[in-house]
């Protein structure tokens, strides 16, 4: 038998998968928090700034493919053929001439813009304006294949302000390395950046990379946006490569702290949405949704289908990015369960505020009430709301609370709840909430379906489709689709598994891996055609109350 370890790095944790790349049974997994972001080290809500160390990706690195292999029978390290990656993204980091993150380096080890920055991180929307700015007037629309608006969550925006804000990382930085690049880097030997395999799929839709006018936005449009960028181009990279690409096998040092082989391979790097759509086995016509804090949503589209297409306000369309020999197509909410669990986090104020000082109980049962309290919020919430006739949902509300990115990225909107009495219950607002989410949803769907883009079927991966069945049900019913959820799940991770066998020689391409390695599906939503009549006039609403917000208060 043959396997390969999938390697999933979400925004909290890491989980390492191994699989038969045979069979596509798993064998065993392991998830690991990463220790310096579980202490809320680097990162600044208030101020939109997220930042995680490298040392925390490497840490749980060793921790996750040790403990998973632990639980494999004895034997299997040494058949271990292949391994891959997928992190979050746009999440780079600055370089040194070895292509080491600056935060490995003594002298910038607590320094957050010597940190990777998150995807989630929002400190550079005037740097990502200043390029929507500057590319509307340039003889080439850098963006044009990225939606036509550029976002504070990707690349160069994050770049640029990192750069205009720190002197001495601006000073230091040589390159600059996405995550997912920068992990296969790490375990190949290939961390130099000219020697670096660059990710078509990060390249592509966060870094206006477009192989037509010779990979990145040109040295002159750089330095127009602002001189701090001279010469960061040259240092960067020309050439991309899709994720069934090998980079290199194990060097020694790694095969040991992992406790495989040298002769294990390594397959390029992609996002976690776009492995995630691979392993819920995306094809043309088919829209999988990674519903969880947020969502991306991936499709995959025939160069015949595509044609000369711009689709706009999307996160961009790029070729090969998800299946090679396809254009693949991302858009997505930048916020979803983050929209719950802010809310949850509002009802709770008085548990974890009041309640955790009392002296009525003792220590420990006052710590069992509490968790056992927030454990339950969002279940009891969703059993109250589903009972809510949509007849009876009067609370209108928007998914912005962390900005919109698509469609028609905008990270200065807020969101917005209206339509409230004194009747305005907790389960209704939460209703009114998880309707919103799946009225940005809608608004995705349709901006496809307006250009041109065929959707034949609607997939779920991630916790919310597994495990919320009355927020299923309503994007069911809001979409007028059936919605399958993917039976795996971990997705991303059997995604990245599927890639690691083509790259190890398993299979000759991708399309095979999945029909092999494929795990089905585990249920399907389908609409209520009543409640989607309803909710079109709600739906109505959504859009009025949106557009009066964006242009009246947040313009």
């Amino acid at each position: 038998m043959k396997y390969v370890i999938g390697l999933d790095y979400g925004s909290d944790s890491a989980r390492a998968v191994v699989i038969n790349a045979e069979t596509g049974e798993e064998l065993a997994s392991s998830v690991k928090y990463y220790p310096r972001w579980m202490e809320g080290k680097y990162c600044v809500p208030t101020a939109n700034q997220y930042r995680q160390h490298p040392q925390d990706y490497i840490d749980v690195l060793e921790l996750t493919v040790k403990e998973a292999l632990s639980k494999c029978p004895s034997g299997t390290a040494e058949t271990v053929v292949g391994i891959g990656f997928d992190t979050t993204g746009s999440t780079p980091v600055f370089t040194d001439k070895n292509g080491t993150p600056l935060a490995l380096l003594t002298e910038f080890s607590e320094n957050p813009n010597a940190m990777f920055v998150l995807w989630k991180d929002h400190t550079a929307i005037k740097e990502a304006n200043e390029i929507n700015e500057l590319a509307a007037k340039w003889s080439t629309d850098y963006t044009s294949y990225e939606g036509g608006i550029y976002s504070s969550e990707w690349f160069w925006a994050k770049a640029l302000h990192v750069l205009r804000a720190d002197e001495k990382v601006r000073n230091a930085a040589y390159s600059a390395v996405e995550h997912c690049d920068w992990m296969p880097a790490l375990i190949t030997g290939t961390t130099k950046p000219e020697n670096m395999f660059r990710s078509r799929c990060a390249s592509g839709h966060k870094a206006m990379w477009l192989e037509q006018w010779g990979g990145l936005p040109s040295e002159e449009f750089l330095v127009a946006l602002d001189p701090a960028l001279v010469g960061l181009r040259s240092r960067l990279y020309t050439e991309t490569c899709a994720s069934d690409t090998k980079v290199g096998t194990l060097t020694e040092e790694w095969a040991a702290r992992l406790g495989l082989t040298t002769h294990v391979a390594v397959a390029v790097g992609a996002f976690d949405a776009h492995t995630g759509a691979v392993g819920a086995e995306v094809k043309p016509g088919a829209l999988v949704r990674i519903i969880g804090t947020s969502t991306c949503d991936i499709m995959v589209s025939s160069y015949e289908e595509m044609g000369d297409k711009l689709i706009p306000g999307i996160c961009g369309q790029v070729d090969g990015s998800v299946i090679p020999g396809m254009i693949g197509l991302e858009a997505g909410q930048s916020a979803f369960g983050d929209v719950y669990a802010w809310f949850k986090n509002v009802v709770a104020w008085p548990v974890v505020n009041i309640l955790s000082k009392t002296s009525l109980v003792d220590e420990a049962t006052k710590q069992k009430l509490i968790e056992e309290t927030l454990d339950q919020i969002i279940p009891a919430l969703s059993i109250e709301a589903a009972k809510v006739p949509v007849s009876e949902s009067a609370i209108l509300a928007t998914d912005w609370m962390n900005g919109r990115r698509t469609p028609d990225a905008n990270q200065m909107v807020k969101g917005t709840i209206t339509g409230l009495n004194l009747g305005s219950s907790a389960p209704l607002i939460f209703r009114a909430l998880v309707e919103a989410t799946a009225f940005g949803s809608k608004a995705i769907v349709d901006r496809f379906i307006e250009n041109g883009i065929e959707i034949k079927e609607i997939i779920g991966i991630g916790g919310i489709s597994l495990k919320s069945p009355f927020v299923m049900q309503t994007l069911s019913d809001v979409l007028n689709m059936p919605i399958k959820v993917a039976k795996a799940e971990q997705a991303c991770a059997f995604g990245t598994a599927m890639f690691a066998a083509v790259a190890a020689g398993v299979y000759t391409k991708v399309e095979e891996a999945q029909s092999t390695m494929g795990q089905g599906f585990t249920k399907e939503f389908y609409p209520n055609a009543d409640n989607h009549k309803l909710y079109l006039d709600i739906y109505a609403n959504y859009k009025k109350i949106g557009h009066f917000t964006e242009k009246e208060l947040f313009s």
